[in-house]
């Protein structure tokens, strides 16, 4: 067994026959920035929710989970340190993309919309203001950069790379898990506005759903009943420590010693909140 990544948020480990251990820690980063001081249960509310999405999307598309007991995986992981935050996942051939579907007129998408310029190949015959629903959710995939921010490309670039028939069955799936799991999300007062979809290919070349799924890091989640179109949603993610950070004049600042206790409980509490309205209950 040997660590093959640590990064941001989760630590992967190879068990060198086909199967990987990935464990979701409580770091939390900030403008390109890893912070010190950790979110309560900040991992686990993201494995939690990441397993209810694996498992309420199966009928879609397959998935990468072996199991979440520890009892399944090596003697190290059977400690408290690592409950409700570990998976036992099946070694995947990675899809070099993020794939990211938008079901709403926001962020980098809304700026070109205002210039009047397509985004990323999409065109829009209709006035929209900013944060109002599409009429349809779109794809658009970004590079996964080995180093340094990943690149925004257009779907037909990622078919071109892929070939057309993975390309459109990654698309037609990124498509069809966002809108069950919106429509899910949508009944418990939580509006998915974006994500990121991460597949990869079995040994037998069949399309499986990896990474993490649908969850506030991955995510832009809306509380509903204070979405109003024509203004800037606030999010269930990390904008505590943003707008923290930002206040302290240490927003990029790789020197910093420490968060509020504070801001950790108010992040924290907002994690929960999000994990309890979507599964309906909490961890």
């Amino acid at each position: 067994m040997k660590k093959v990544i640590s990064g941001k948020v989760r630590e992967v480990y190879d068990l060198e026959d086909g199967r990987m251990v990935i464990v979701t820690t409580d770091r939390i980063s900030a403008f390109d920035v890893i912070l010190p001081t950790m979110i309560t249960d900040k991992g686990k509310v993201l494995n939690a929710l990441s397993n209810y999405w694996f498992e309420l999307t199966k009928d879609i598309v397959k998935n990468h989970m072996i199991s979440s007991d520890l009892k399944d995986m090596p003697a190290e992981f059977q400690k408290d340190e690592y409950e409700g935050r570990t998976i036992l996942v099946k070694k995947l051939k990675m899809i070099p993309y993020e794939v990211i579907v938008r079901g709403y007129m926001f962020g980098s998408m809304y700026e070109a919309y205002k210039k009047g310029e397509p985004f990323l190949g999409h065109k829009f015959d209709r006035a929209y203001e900013q944060a109002e629903k599409l009429e349809e959710p779109i794809v658009t995939p970004s590079t996964k950069a080995a180093e340094g921010h990943d690149i925004n490309v257009t779907l037909e670039y990622m078919k071109n790379d892929l070939g057309k028939e993975l390309g459109e069955k990654i698309e037609s799936m990124a498509l069809a898990i966002y809108k069950k799991c919106y429509d899910h999300a949508y009944k418990n007062g939580i509006i998915i506005a974006d994500t990121k979809f991460e597949f990869g290919l079995d040994e037998n070349g069949e399309l499986v759903l990896a990474d993490e799924v649908l969850t506030p890091d991955s995510s832009r989640f809306w509380n509903l009943q204070e979405y109003k179109v024509g203004t800037s949603p606030a999010s269930y993610d990390k904008q505590f420590v943003r707008d923290w950070l930002k206040s302290k004049n240490l927003a990029g600042d790789p020197t910093i010693k420490e968060v509020d206790a504070d801001v950790v409980k108010r992040t924290s509490e907002l994690y929960h909140e999000c994990v309890r309205k979507i599964t309906g209950k909490d961890l």
